[in-house]
């Protein structure tokens, strides 16, 4: 005898464990979409297999994916609401933890998020209560029909529904729109990037939007602005100064941000700041940078 265990009960855990690694990368995508971090996002998945195993000992779990799905986007409800009591505390703008490429080897570790949820959408989905966020979030990034999504925030589906009217038009008026293909897009950060290094006021001042917002979160560390920077001259000048002020070593990478044009700024190994740039009509619209050590990417982005 080995001590490990073997017949029918192992060979169902075994089935179930393999199928929920398969559901994993979806799964902390959802939960990913809802509380805005990485690692959040991992427990709740993390804890929601426990939550399932114990399930189905009392009762074969027929739909793994269904149950697993409303199981995480219940899970992470709970943690929005606790991580949104935090977030009215935290010093200077919260912006989401970045998603930036290239990501970790094992495909386990992946985040499966639908390219329709930019950066942008994810600053915007933080204007939401929670109720509003899940509901826009499973409907319409997920699929979810309303008596489902129901269950998940504890409201009849009728309610749901008029959550989903005034989640849309939240985001509808919060959300940049996307008229750009992704070498387009590509394009613009690239002439924007060029300008910014070479302290090109004027040339950045053509690429910009005159509505241009920045915001950067630090969580309190020194040297990073804890109010958005709003208008074409106040950002140029910002980025200027800020890129004046880089270390001597520090280079600008060029990355994808939630699967949209973005850049990291690297030493060595390490990653000081990542960008996420959104374009409309051809002009940066949107500049959101992520300094928080905590939701910086450990591994080498470039």
């Amino acid at each position: 005898m080995t001590g490990r265990s073997t017949g029918p009960e192992a060979d169902r855990v075994a089935r179930l464990a393999a199928e929920y690694t398969r559901l994993r990368p979806r799964l902390v995508g959802v939960a990913y979409s809802l509380v805005g971090t990485v690692a959040e996002a991992q427990d709740v998945v993390s804890d929601c297999w426990l939550r399932l195993a114990a399930a189905d000992r009392h009762e074969t779990v027929r739909d793994v994916e269904a149950w697993a799905v409303v199981a995480v986007a219940r899970r992470a409800v709970d943690v929005l609401r606790s991580a949104r009591v935090r977030r009215e505390e935290y010093v200077g703008p919260w912006l989401p933890e970045p998603l930036v490429e290239p990501v970790a080897d094992d495909p386990a570790d992946r985040v499966t998020l639908d390219d329709t949820v930019s950066f942008a959408l994810m600053v915007v989905l933080e204007t939401l209560t929670p109720a509003e966020r899940t509901t826009w979030v499973l409907h319409e990034v997920f699929g979810m029909p309303f008596p489902e999504i129901a269950t998940v925030v504890g409201r009849s589906p009728a309610a749901v529904r008029q959550l989903a009217v005034r989640a849309r038009a939240h985001v509808a008026a919060g959300a940049p729109r996307v008229d750009v293909g992704a070498v387009e897009h590509r394009r613009a950060v690239d002439a924007f990037l060029r300008a910014v290094g070479q302290g090109d006021l004027r040339g950045l001042l053509a690429v910009l939007d005159p509505d241009v917002v920045l915001t950067s979160d630090g969580g309190g560390l020194r040297g990073v602005a804890r109010r958005p920077v709003r208008g074409a001259d106040r950002v140029a000048w910002f980025l200027v100064t800020v890129r004046r002020k880089m270390p001597v070593g520090q280079r600008i990478a060029p990355v994808a941000v939630n699967g949209g044009a973005g850049f990291a700024a690297v030493t060595g190994t390490a990653t000081r700041f990542v960008c996420s740039v959104t374009v409309h009509d051809g002009k940066v619209r949107r500049v959101d940078i992520v300094a928080t050590p905590d939701k910086l990417p450990r591994e080498r982005v470039a």
